[in-house]
């Protein structure tokens, strides 16, 4: 079977194929049916409705009669490309596009019309599709976006586009592309073949103009006549390069601030302006002038770029009113490059004006130690404190001690000069320092109070003599032998020297003449007592008394006599003290657990006893005090209708006051009697009995009663050891204004017979014990009478 046009495995046809009418004659009437053998180049037939550039197959054993069938399977088969059964020629039904696919594959068969059996094997073929210039290029990477740094030198490279061309780049020039600058060449140039964009100059400058728009166009056929062409916009964005330096915008700069303004306080803020951006305008500043960096301090404000001006040392304004400054700015991150184009910093003058406040007093000079000797008289001058008003007026200054910080009042100060002087004797060894507060204030303005802390040691003087630092007491055996030591001395002396104690030990005048004991002076203020004959007996004497002075170093030396008590004791045969004459020396120094159980049993035993007997008296003492709310004169004191009542008997004697004729200590004896003469000192039944009611008589004197009860109070007030009762006033005068009658044996002046209790009865249930009291024993009277 052969195919026409072309070889059996790849045969052609161009990319433009399609259905109208082409460029090829018709081969109408030709001998042979617009077929070659295998292998010849075919040419087109004539097809209206089809492509005019047909292939055709055609097999050996076709005689022309329409036996035989040609069919075709593959890519396309049958929707792109038809085949006549008849004659075998092959159509294309579209146009072909070789940037979709390049070639097809096809199979194609001859078989009989009739069987449809195959006459000879299957012939496989290829369609190549031929390219041609249809596709122009494309920038695919877009939107580009370069940057390039600004003073750049020319020729500095960009960025790169690449733009890509569909068509065949091994079939003649439809690929090859070149590039070239439509719009942006004044300042940028691009590679034609590489598509590398540069820098056309080298004054690109970031603060003129930061962003280029640079349109790049890309030609295919290598830039022929009749090529395709694109187009792409490409954006340059010109980076910051530290090529300004900073600027201030004022070359003055003028700022207030208060003399007491403490030291960190901001006075104010200023900037210098950088045209570049990012780091290249972090930038530091500083103080230039020797009296600026004294006096303030410049500090940077990471956040807004800005010099944060503060104050370093205090401010005076009477010492200086106006503070010029000299602030420099300067970039903190400097580009070599640029060097060349200038110093990359700038300057300006900062004046601060000091504004004057009242102020308080100042010490001077700021001495805060003094020492005064604790002998010093009340009185004496420790130091003098100086202070002065620093304000132009110069007021006069007053002091004072804060009193919170001497409260015992040591120390005075006198308001006027200073000068501080003791108040009270001073003792080093009570107090050797003393922290006192002064106050320094203005004479007409004390609001405006300055304080100065003030030490005060007290330097010390030998004042206190030593002592033995305890009372010694030793014993000493009965057998003990010549050389023995007994004890050690030590003193203590509350003194303190500045050169270090020194003490001297000698045995006092009274105990030259001893003869038993003697005392050894170590040297380093401490003595050793050892005894000085052989044995002694406790028998003659048992305790022995050795005075000794102590003398310390002075000046003036000082000294005191201290005395060892020594006890003879007896000793077992290793030298243990056993006992002695006067008191058992050795004790056992722990109890055994069993004693110490029977002690603590002995003192629990006594505990509850003791609570015992406190309650026992308590109960008892209640129940006393239960039968004495039934006594009638209970009841008149609960009620208080008498004042202290008859109870009341520790003050004065009530039985003086039951008889109005036995007043013998007033009146020397002449209006007492006994008591068959009608007076009161009979038993109390007898006097219950003759209480008389109270009758109003106009001859009764009541001056006994008033100079006997003026009498008593005065002596009760003159005696210390009892509380002053003012019950006493109570029986002055009963008044006459009582709606009762008074129930007091005092006053009383009618006899017994004219009694009558009968209106107790009236009186209510409290008064019900007391009416059946008197009320009974009327009755019984009467009936004694009768």
């Amino acid at each position: 079977m052969r195919l026409g046009r072309g070889d059996p495995t790849l045969l052609g046809s161009l990319e433009q194929m399609g259905t109208t009418q082409g460029p090829w004659a018709p081969c109408a009437g030709a001998p042979h049916p617009c077929g070659l053998s295998r292998g010849a180049r075919a040419w087109p037939q004539p097809a209206p409705t089809l492509s005019l550039f047909p292939w055709q197959i055609h097999s050996d054993s076709d005689e022309g009669d329409g036996s035989i069938k040609y069919t075709i399977s593959g890519e396309g088969a049958g929707t792109i490309f038809l085949i006549d059964e008849i004659t075998g020629d092959i159509h294309a039904t579209e146009r072909l596009d070789r940037e979709q696919k390049t070639f097809y594959t096809l199979r194609a068969q001859a078989r009989d019309r009739q069987t449809d059996q195959l006459l000879e094997p299957e012939s496989e073929f290829i369609i190549k599709v031929q390219d041609i210039n249809d596709s122009e290029p494309r920038f695919l990477e877009g939107p580009y976006i370069g940057s390039v740094a600004e003073l750049s030198p020319i020729g500095t490279s960009v960025m790169q586009v690449m733009a890509s061309d569909a068509d065949d780049p091994t079939y003649g020039s439809s690929a090859r592309v070149v590039y070239s600058v439509l719009e942006g060449e004044q300042h940028f140039t691009v590679d034609s073949k590489t598509g590398v964009i540069r820098t056309a100059v080298a004054d690109l400058d970031r603060e003129t103009q930061d962003r280029y728009e640079v349109v790049i166009r890309a030609t295919d056929m290598a830039g022929q006549l009749g090529g395709l062409s694109g187009s792409t916009t490409v954006t340059i964005v010109v980076t910051d390069v530290n090529d300004n330096p900073p600027r201030f915008p004022q070359k003055m700069y003028q700022f207030s601030i208060v003399e007491t303004a403490p030291v960190g306080t901001a006075i104010g803020r200023v900037k210098a302006e950088d045209s570049d951006v990012g780091e290249n305008t972090d930038m530091t500043y500083q103080v230039k002038d020797e009296e600026g960096v004294e006096m303030f301090k410049v500090t940077t404000d990471s956040n807004t770029q800005e010099a944060v001006i503060t104050v370093q040392k205090p401010l005076d304004y009477e010492s200086k009113k106006v503070h010029t400054v000299v602030v420099e700015a300067l970039n903190k991150f400097v580009d070599p490059r640029f060097v060349d184009l200038g110093t990359f910093r700038d300057q300006t003058i900062v004046r601060v004006s000091v504004l004057d406040v009242d102020e308080p007093p100042e010490f001077r000079p700021p001495s805060n130690l003094m020492e005064v000797q604790e002998d010093a008289h009340v009185g004496s001058v420790v130091g003098v404190v100086t202070a002065l008003d620093p304000d132009t007026a110069n007021h006069p200054v007053r002091y004072a001690i804060d009193r919170s910080t001497d409260m015992e009042r040591i120390f005075d100060i006198d308001a006027n000069t200073g000068a501080i002087v003791t108040g009270k004797v001073l003792d080093r060894e009570t107090a050797g320092w003393h922290n006192i507060t002064v106050l320094a204030m203005e004479a007409d303005n004390h609001s405006q109070v300055s304080r100065a802390s003030l030490r005060i040691r007290i330097l010390d003087v030998n004042d206190n003599p030593p002592e033995l630092a305890t009372p010694y007491e030793a014993a000493v055996c009965e057998d003990a032998k010549p050389g023995q030591l007994i004890q050690t001395i030590s003193v203590v002396d509350r003194d303190e020297p500045q050169s270090g104690h020194r003490f001297y030990f000698t045995l006092a005048p009274e105990a030259t003449n001893n003869h038993h004991f003697s005392l050894l002076d170590i040297k380093d203020n401490t003595a050793a007592v050892h005894t000085q004959r052989m044995g002694f007996n406790r028998q003659e004497q048992d305790v022995y008394l050795l005075p000794i002075l102590v003398v310390d170093s002075g000046p003036p030396a000082l000294s005191s006599t201290g005395t060892l008590t020594i006890r003879i004791c007896g000793c077992d045969s290793n030298g243990a003290i056993q006992s002695c004459n006067s008191t058992a020396y050795v004790v056992s120094a722990t109890l055994s657990p069993g004693a110490l159980i029977a002690l603590l049993v002995c003192v629990l035993i006594l505990v509850v006893l003791i609570l015992l007997i406190l309650t026992l008296k308590r109960h008892h003492k209640s129940h006393l005090t239960s039968e004495d709310d039934e006594d009638m004169r209970d009841n008149v004191i609960k009620y208080n209708d008498e004042g202290g009542g008859e109870q009341d008997t520790e003050a004065y004697d009530m039985s003086a006051l039951r008889s109005l004729y036995d007043f013998s200590e007033i009146k020397g004896g002449d209006g007492g009697g006994g008591p068959g003469e009608g007076g009161l000192g009979g038993n109390p039944a007898s006097e219950l009995r003759a209480l008389p009611q109270w009758v109003q008589s106009p001859d009764l004197d009541f001056s006994v009663f008033r100079d006997y009860i003026c009498r008593k109070v005065e002596q009760a007030d003159e005696d210390l050891s009892v509380p002053p009762y003012d019950s006493f006033q109570t029986y002055a005068f009963e008044g006459s204004d009582s709606p009762v009658p008074s129930l007091s044996s005092i006053n009383t002046w009618s006899s017994a017979s004219e009694q009558d209790f009968s209106y107790l009865g009236g009186w209510g249930p409290r008064f019900r014990q007391l009416a059946a009291l008197y009320a009974g024993r009327r009755g019984e009277e009467d009936t004694e009478e009768s």
